[in-house]
């Protein structure tokens, strides 16, 4: 029985959604017809007909949608809440909240049809109550979406008017949705900072900073048991750090190249057929799952390497940081060509026209004039293609390794700061453990550096285009 149940809440929610956005629908259409018949009529509009139609979709879809979504958020805990009120007195006496959640999620697992054992006659009573519950919100929901939607298609339509300013009221409508959704974006950021810092803080209230900067040890391992012989833990980011700047280097190093050359190729000596052609197969590129070229490192790169090292005589470890920084520059060749390719059209016509008039060739005239002129998104690009490479986190993971090394040889294996955080947050280790808060570090530490390097992009881009606009 509590299967179909969530079913029916289910469609119900959906049902809820549908009828929301049909009845915004059809205000648009009412509107654009009462509109237009006022124009049939001659009267003279002050907005377009359009914007009559528009400010009525917007007027009923807005605060339907705010309403179901604050629903949806709300009702769970005012449930819950129903629900342990309505339970045998002295059922949850003397327990502590996560006693309390525990018996919560027990209950929930009998109303959806999870039922493990004998379960006491009280829960199944009380998720009894929960699907009741439930069925009632989502009725209730549905009944509130529905009379609120129609007595706002109502209003609105009574709005249209010669004088109505309807392109006023859709524009402000319009601009307060764009300032709400850039201030749920700024308390966003601001709130991954302060989580960030916060723990950090923690962390370093259990290891000293400095040996966390400046530490050439990175072995986060941490006695569980007092009487457990176990290291006592190194939390030094050095070695992650160099080994994330390894691979960087490496990416860097196949991308930029291939990158440029192959934007410059493009927009400057391919025909435009072969452009047609090869542009969309470049792109391509990044639309592959990182975890593709994972497995493409792991099964084609990583061997082909050993097979070298064992032919040449070279050690070559089985997990290199060649291996994932040249698969990582491959995912970032159609980022570094598709900016530079868009950075080269966007020079003047002029530059071109001028050093060819006056007999440079097409290759002096990239050099000298196309290049120069383009380098400051160029640079830009190949800024935002090293933030990209230093946060790559599945290539690195199937393919550099797990342990930190302090060496810049391409050929052995490291790890970065990425899969570092992978690592320690998977598991069941405590949460107020340095082992677990390490990673928040280093997820700040990854911040800081990305942040300076984006930072770093904007400006170069911003100094030097002032010279050639």
């Amino acid at each position: 029985m509590f299967p179909q149940a969530a079913d029916w809440v289910r469609s119900m929610t959906t049902f809820a959604f549908a009828l929301l956005f049909l009845a915004s629908v059809a205000g648009y259409l009412l509107n654009l017809r009462a509109a237009r018949q006022l124009q049939g009529s001659g009267a003279r509009l002050h907005s377009l007909a359009g914007f009559h139609g528009g400010f009525s979709f917007l007027v009923v879809l807005v605060p339907g949608f705010i309403v179901l979504i604050l629903w949806l958020l709300l009702q769970g805990a005012v449930i819950n809440a129903l629900v342990l009120r309505s339970l045998p007195p002295g059922t949850t006496d003397g327990l502590d909240p996560g006693a309390v959640q525990l018996i919560v999620a027990e209950i929930r697992q009998i109303a959806g049809g999870r039922i493990f054992g004998t379960p006491e006659q009280w829960k199944i009573d009380a998720a009894a109550r929960l699907t009741a519950l439930r069925d009632t919100s989502a009725t209730l929901m549905v009944v509130v979406v529905g009379v609120m939607s129609a007595v706002l298609l109502i209003l609105s339509r009574m709005r249209v008017s010669p004088d109505f300013r309807a392109r006023q009221g859709t524009e402000a409508i319009v601009n307060g949705l764009m300032i709400f959704c850039s201030t749920v974006a700024i308390f966003t950021t601001i709130g991954i900072i302060a989580s960030l810092v916060v723990e950090t803080w923690r962390f370093f209230g259990m290891v000293p900073w400095y040996d966390f900067l400046f530490g050439l040890r990175w072995e986060p391992q941490m006695p569980i048991r007092a009487d457990q012989i176990a290291a006592v833990g190194a939390f030094g980011w050095v070695p992650v750090f160099v080994g994330t700047l390894v691979i960087t280097v490496v990416a860097m190093t196949v991308a930029v190249p291939v990158g440029l050359f192959s934007a410059i190729y493009l927009n400057e000596f391919a025909s435009p057929r072969f452009r047609a052609v090869a542009k969309p197969l470049l792109e391509i590129l990044a639309g592959v799952p990182t975890v593709v070229y994972g497995f493409f490192a792991v099964l084609v790169i990583a061997p082909a390497l050993r097979d070298f090292g064992v032919w040449s005589g070279l050690p070559i470890a089985s997990n290199t940081a060649l291996a994932a920084g040249s698969v990582t520059g491959v995912m970032l060749i159609p980022f570094i060509s598709s900016f530079a390719d868009d950075t080269l059209s966007a020079v003047p016509r002029a530059l071109r026209d001028g050093a060819l008039a006056l007999g440079a060739t097409r290759g002096e005239t990239v050099i000298t004039v196309l290049f120069p002129a383009a380098i400051p998104g160029i640079v830009g690009g190949i800024l935002l293609a090293v933030s990209r490479a230093i946060g790559e986190t599945m290539i690195v993971v199937m393919a550099a390794g797990l342990i930190a090394k302090l060496t810049i040889n391409p050929l052995d294996s490291v790890t970065t700061v990425t899969v570092q955080i992978v690592t320690l947050l998977i598991g069941d280790t405590a949460f107020d453990s340095p082992k677990t808060l390490a990673a928040f570090a280093l997820g700040l530490m990854l911040f800081v550096v990305t942040l300076g390097i984006n930072v770093l992009a904007l400006r170069i881009v911003r100094k030097y285009r002032e010279i050639y606009d």
